[in-house]
């Protein structure tokens, strides 16, 4: 910070202070934070598990048997038993992100496994022949539990997991099956909250983008302020667009072949967005550009959806 001293400005900087632990002391900080943090979540395990109340720093408290949702919501004083428990939480969104389910599970068998681990090289075993040996095990379990899984199919299985899911609420575990059944394995379920008092189920047609055009002059609809485009051609773009020669050829392609041009990229600015509206007004294409929706990573993933629904490379 500054400081004055007389007629003269002295200047110091603030470190943050490194805490640091070492071998025995270290690893059983680090054990009891994934204790504790396994022992709050392992209730919600289950058909049967238990909800937990979660204090939020505004409004209601949280009720939940999400495992990681709970995993989340954990944090020490201790810093070494807060690395502890962010190692769980670690796994317990890949799992999530994985499968979207299991979080629980997942944080227990870390519990289990690192709890046998800290044994293991507390009794003089090497860690690194320990990683190996736990590597060599998952795999063997992985490959014994695929031997034995049984597909679901049937639109009364997916009930049961979904109800399971839904802390045994049988309406939306039937829901998620009808779902299921109408959109398919490789199909989108987006959950939103209703303004109802009932739950709904709306299957939409094709892809829902939560994005509008850029330019009120793409209109076609006068009427309703909508742009509509029968079969059109489709560009798809992960960056920005804004030079003139970015867009000449695409609009080439689409005069030439009498269809109307889609534009789905990060933006399109400056000659770029010039060029679209004016081909629109003068020359009759039937063109609109769209921001693709998201950002970053969900972004990419989101136009790779969009690629693989219109057949695009």
């Amino acid at each position: 910070g500054r400081q004055q001293i007389g007629g003269r400005l002295s200047w110091s900087r603030n470190y943050a202070a490194k805490d640091i632990r070492f071998g025995v002391e270290a690893r059983a900080l680090m054990l009891k934070g994934v204790e504790e943090l396994a022992d709050a979540v392992k209730i919600t395990m289950g058909p049967k598990g238990r909800n937990v109340v979660i204090e939020q720093s505004w409004g209601a408290p949280k009720v939940t048997k999400d495992g990681v949702t709970v995993a989340k919501s954990i944090e020490f004083k201790d810093k070494v038993k807060n690395i502890g428990a962010s190692l769980v939480k670690q796994v317990a969104n890949a799992t999530n992100d994985a499968a979207g389910d299991g979080t629980t599970c997942a944080t227990v068998l870390t519990r289990a496994i690192f709890t046998e681990g800290c044994k293991s090289v507390a009794a003089g075993m090497n860690a690194m022949d320990l990683r190996r040996g736990i590597t060599n095990a998952v795999e063997a379990v992985v490959t014994n539990l695929k031997s034995r899984a049984r597909m679901i199919s049937t639109s009364e299985e997916i009930a049961q997991v979904g109800t399971i899911s839904a802390n045994g609420e049988r309406e939306i575990g039937e829901l998620i099956a009808k779902a299921m059944e109408k959109v398919g394995k490789e199909g989108v379920i987006t959950i939103q909250d209703g303004k109802t008092l009932f739950n709904e189920l709306e299957v939409v047609e094709g892809m829902k983008l939560d994005r509008g055009y850029i330019s009120p002059y793409f209109i076609t609809n006068q009427k309703n302020q909508k742009c509509e485009l029968d079969d059109p051609l489709i560009l798809i773009h992960e960056k920005k667009i804004s030079s003139i020669n970015a867009v000449v050829k695409v609009l080439e392609l689409a005069l030439k072949r009498q269809r109307p041009l889609l534009i789905v990229a990060e933006d399109v600015e400056s000659d770029a967005l010039a060029t679209l509206i004016l081909n629109k007004l003068r020359a009759g294409i039937k063109v609109c550009a769209i921001k693709a929706p998201g950002f970053g990573e969900n972004r990419k993933s989101s136009l790779q959806d969009l690629a693989v629904l219109t057949g695009g490379q």
